[in-house]
């Protein structure tokens, strides 16, 4: 049981470090985000298992899908811009309308699946910051500059969660995100594209 854990608290130091790294290259808006915060889900999988947070293991599939996505779309996304950087945009009402209401969704689905069909203990917050994220890394991918306001959000709520989960790293890891994520929106803020 102690070589569990103690594998455990390993595999989840590498996901925290490689989130760590992740985080740096989305502020600098570098492509090399997505391949390390793929990594990183890929850690994250098996410690969210581990710990019966379904919804955030989930979440890491999901992370997995959308950075290969991402990758993908910030190389080839803009074939008509010159600069060959897939700009930062800015969310219009009709986009909000719409992130709001798919946030809605995935909160209702996740929520039924978790309290219906699983052990899940928190059940409602796992559901909460798992529609959250999923929106964020949407918006993450297509470079939209609020993407920053949600991760703030979400990663504070992650906190409290990690923490009662007893995943001390992974809490550090989003003390850390979340103050970094405030440093992402001023950066992709003030920049040009």
């Amino acid at each position: 049981m102690g070589n569990f854990i103690s594998q455990q608290l390993l595999i989840e130091i590498i996901g925290a470090v490689l989130g760590l790294i992740y985080l740096f290259f989305s502020i600098r808006k570098s492509l090399w985000l997505w391949p390390t915060g793929l990594l990183s889900s890929c850690f994250y999988i098996s410690i969210f298992f581990y710990s019966k947070l379904y919804a955030e293991m989930g979440l890491q599939v999901y992370y997995v899908i959308v950075s290969i996505y991402g990758w993908y779309h910030w190389i080839f996304g803009q074939k008509d811009n010159k600069t060959k950087e897939l700009p930062v945009i800015r969310l219009d009402f009709k986009k909000l309308t719409i992130y709001f209401f798919s946030f809605l969704f995935f909160y209702a689905i996740l929520f039924f699946i978790l309290k219906k069909y699983t052990d899940s203990s928190i059940p409602g917050w796992d559901s909460v910051a798992t529609a959250l994220s999923i929106i964020a890394t949407w918006m993450l991918a297509k470079k939209v500059l609020e993407n920053w306001i949600l991760w703030i959000i979400t990663d504070a709520l992650c906190i409290g969660i990690y923490i009662y989960k007893d995943l001390y790293p992974t809490a550090i890891l989003f003390i850390v995100y979340t103050i970094l994520a405030y440093v992402g929106y001023l950066n992709w803020k003030n920049s040009k594209s």
